[in-house]
Formats: C-alpha cells, structure tokens, sequence
C-alpha cells in the first residue's frame, strides 16, 4: 500500500514539474532582474557587503 502511494506521489509530483513551463532564457528564473545592469550591480554590491561587513559589525559592537 505505502509504494502505491509512494509511487503516484512522485509521479504526480514530478508531472507537475514538467508541465509548470514559464518564460525561457537566461536569467527568467531569477528573483531579481537582470535586465538592468546598475539595479543589478547595486543589489548584489548590497547583498554581499552585507553579509561580508556583518562578522565585523558584530564584533566591534
């Protein structure tokens, strides 16, 4: 009974999966844009200096 189940479950699943079709290209899966290239750079300047100064902050304060 449970590889019945188990089985249509990931038959269901995966068939989901390969019918969900969106936009195609490079970068149409991307939560952010890519379209803009200074956007782009500002937030990846941001998201990283973020996570690169936060050691530092932590230990100054």
């Amino acid at each position: 009974m449970f590889t019945v189940s188990g089985q249509s479950i990931c038959w269901f699943t995966t068939s989901v999966v390969c019918r969900s079709h969106g936009e195609e290209g490079p970068g149409r899966n991307l939560p952010i844009s890519v379209e803009n290239k200074w956007q782009l750079l500002i937030m990846m300047t941001t998201y990283f200096g973020s996570g690169f100064a936060s050691p530092y902050l932590v230990v100054t304060h």
